[in-house]
């Protein structure tokens, strides 16, 4: 594909802290424009654990960066809103949503050159007839020239409850106290990174879903979505 095809496909970028909404966001947005779906929180989720489990110090950047050239991701919708993630022909779905693995992911991603390997893969995700981004710099860094870019926050104590609910609802078990100190802990590390802090692109839109239901924050983003779309 060349480089004016690539900017004539349509870029939607989800962005925010852990906890936010953006990933079932992004799902819905997806689905309901049959664009396809980039979570690139899970390729930095990924990269950490294939480090773990390759033995690899996670403050080697040049070792974790060669992690993230070689690992081998694999993404499979499984129809009911989820999706089933293999890394290196291991299913790992379960395992990378652990709160361990997500304080990894942050530590993996503050490194430059880890963000440059992983930066061709996910640009790489783009093809007609769209796609949306889910991240926290898909707007800043990844995709700075998309038509329309989201900024999803919520509070830290909201973002606690709703991950505590998710991993319930998946037969994971976690505290919930244990999960706001970590979500608080990871806002400050993702905030401060020299290499691309998690912060609202310029030209972003910031949407506070505290206090919304997932339906009406779709819907928000769905109407300015299409609303940028056609005067592209």
């Amino acid at each position: 594909m060349t480089e004016r095809e690539d900017t004539a496909i349509p870029v939607i970028c989800i962005d925010g802290p852990s906890g936010s909404g953006k990933g079932t966001l992004a799902r819905r947005v997806a689905e309901e424009l049959g664009f396809y779906l980039l979570d690139s929180g899970a390729l930095y989720r990924l990269t950490a654990l294939a480090a773990v489990r390759r033995g690899v110090d996670l403050e080697d950047e040049a070792a974790v960066a060669e992690v993230a050239a070689t690992m081998q991701p694999r993404f499979e919708p499984t129809g009911d809103g989820w999706t089933r993630t293999w890394l290196d022909g291991d299913d790992v779905t379960r395992e990378i949503r652990a709160e361990a693995v997500g304080m990894d992911a942050s530590s993996v991603a503050a490194l430059p050159t880890v963000r440059e390997s992983l930066l061709a893969l996910q640009r790489g995700f783009l093809q007609p007839p769209g796609l949306v981004a889910d991240g926290r710099d898909m707007g800043s860094v990844v995709f700075p020239d998309a038509p329309l870019k989201i900024f999803l926050i919520a509070s830290a104590e909201e973002r606690a409850r709703r991950r505590h609910k998710q991993l319930k609802e998946k037969g994971v078990g976690a505290n919930l106290p244990a999960l706001l100190r970590d979500i608080e802990a990871r806002d400050e590390q993702d905030a401060q990174r020299a290499a691309a802090p998690m912060v609202p692109a310029d030209d972003a839109i910031v949407i506070d879903s505290t206090s919304l239901a997932i339906e009406e924050v779709t819907r928000q983003v769905l109407a300015r979505a299409r609303e940028r779309l056609q005067a592209e």
